[in-house]
């Protein structure tokens, strides 16, 4: 008899009790247990996971393997640990707070051996408010895709199946050095040796799960500790990654993801010392990574803050960091068919930075094709119900027909009416998102929905965010829908894209609001 198809690995740290479920999940895979192997390696838990490994071991002997080990700091070690056990042909990573659908690994299994793959990607799901990129997954169902042809680079978790073989000949392990993101050089060589990387996004295989207490999380590290990971990682993909397309494209990820993330409320929240050893060390990697066409290609928002953290001071970038904070994208200065963002550096005489980096144009035509940021208002629907009025111009023409037509919606609430009428060389959009249709069974406290547009062209179908940057005409009203009431008003999201926010107005809070009152009337 041969060894298992797939051995799953699995580095646990407390994770109780969602442990519990992702064994489960492993032992009830459709592949079966005589195919499978569970390779779980404790690295010094103290909230019972390792009692718990021991107890599912003890009824699978002949699946699961488990390891007790002394807390390492970081889920590399375990990591290689386990995969020096594995047998398997292939290997899949698992998080310990994470599941499985019931078919994910017979599937993926399945894939591999008819397409001759070295890689699969499962589509990924997130799990109690977690959120999980898309872009990779969106194409659907693809049996050859590389780090250019597809959005792999914002994809580069171990959440995978690999080909044993190919990670044992080109020796591929997890960088212990690192303490977060240790996955991601794993992966990068693992993408550039792979002959076949396939995706399969028609079953949900991985469900990421967001943890309600993080508290027990022993991976953390420093926000100059991040940087200094991201270095790392940042000359692993410039040293492996010889095609220059698709090292830009990995390049231009690190500084969206990992380093452009930094510079927000965490860099605000640090003291000055820890500022600057991240300004510096942002700084560096500016330098050396950063050229003028990754540099074109960021969103605006992140191209302020690392271009500020690579040319200016620590002031400048706090500076710029508290304006995004309290004012988001704005205000803008428009000027022709530019739209510059007035941050915080904009035209000063005194840094001298350049117009292009403020230049948030390019940013609101590569979300929506919009030639100009939504118009937000209220109005009413020509059947004189209460309506957010969203309108645009684009320059895209002839968008669907009588049997696709298109549409603006908010989140799965679509408008009242979308009208789209041809104008000035393109297409003028109005969408009446009517306030009864978005609060209608709201049963969350708090709602808030995405305004998206969805068109159809040359029988390809399309949907964007819409972006908009003056809300000042619609300012939050409250609603009565039968015998309740909301509070409805829209917000924009650090990437300009429009919201719909409805919040349920219940007895307590207008209690709440009224002793407030009167304690300051008091």
């Amino acid at each position: 008899m041969g060894g298992p198809d797939v051995s799953v690995v699995v580095a646990v740290y407390n994770t109780m009790p969602y442990l519990t479920e992702c064994l489960r999940s492993l032992v009830d895979q459709s592949i079966g247990v005589d195919r499978l192997e569970i390779v779980a390696i404790d690295d010094g838990s103290t909230d019972g996971s390792g009692a718990e490994l021991d107890r599912w071991a003890a009824e699978y002997p002949g699946t699961i393997k488990v390891v007790h080990q002394e807390n390492s700091g970081g889920p590399a070690g375990p990591s290689n640990r386990a995969l020096d056990m594995t047998t398997g042909r292939y290997v899949f990573f698992l998080g310990a707070d994470d599941y499985l659908g019931t078919e994910a690994l017979q599937r993926l299994v399945t894939a591999g051996d008819e397409l001759d793959a070295d890689i699969v990607l499962g589509r990924l799901v997130g799990v109690g408010g977690r959120v999980v990129n898309q872009a990779v997954f969106e194409p659907g169902n693809r049996d050859d895709i590389t780090l250019v042809n597809s959005a792999l680079p914002w994809a580069l978790s171990n959440t995978k199946l690999f080909r044993r073989s190919l990670l044992e000949e080109h020796h591929i392990r997890y960088p212990e050095e690192l303490r977060s993101g240790s996955d991601q050089p794993f992966t990068i060589r693992a993408v550039v040796a792979a002959r076949r990387i396939v995706v399969r996004a028609d079953y949900e295989y991985y469900y990421a799960v967001r943890r309600k207490d993080s508290s027990n999380i022993t991976y953390r590290t420093s926000l100059s500790g991040f940087v200094q990971d991201t270095a790392l990682i940042m000359d692993t993909a410039a040293d492996v990654i010889t095609d220059p397309e698709a090292r830009a494209a990995v390049l231009r990820r690190h500084f969206t993801w990992e380093l452009g993330k930094l510079l927000g409320k965490r860099f605000l929240a640090a003291d000055h010392d820890e500022r600057v050893r991240v300004q510096e060390g942002v700084r560096k990697l500016a330098d050396t990574y950063l050229t003028e066409d990754i540099r074109a290609a960021l969103d605006v928002s992140h191209r302020i803050s690392l271009s500020v953290a690579q040319h200016g001071s620590v002031d400048d970038l706090v500076a710029v960091a508290k304006h995004h904070a309290q004012h988001g994208l704005t205000p803008v200065v428009i000027e022709d068919d530019h739209y510059y963002l007035d941050f915080p550096g904009f035209r000063d005489p005194a840094r001298g930075f350049p117009d292009e980096w403020f230049d948030a144009g390019s940013h609101l035509r590569q979300l929506v094709h919009q030639s100009k940021p939504a118009t937000v208002r209220w109005g009413r629907t020509p059947d004189g119900r209460r309506s957010l009025l969203v309108g645009w111009h684009m320059s895209l023409l002839d968008l669907g027909g009588d049997e696709t037509p298109p549409r603006v919606s908010a989140g799965d609430r679509p408008a009242a009416l979308t009208e789209v009428v041809p104008a000035d060389g393109g297409t003028r959009v109005l969408g009446y998102l009517a306030v009864d249709d978005i609060v209608a069974g709201q049963t969350k406290p708090r709602q808030r929905r995405r305004v998206r547009f969805t068109w159809t062209m040359q029988g390809e179908s399309s949907s964007r965010p819409v972006t908009a940057f003056d809300l000042s005409a619609a300012r939050r009203i409250l609603h009565r829908r039968g015998l309740r009431l909301h509070l409805v008003g829209v917000e924009l999201d650090e990437k300009a894209r429009l919201h719909v926010v409805s919040t349920t107005v219940t007895p307590r809070r207008i209690a709440g609001r009224l002793a407030r009152w009167l304690r300051l009337r008091g």
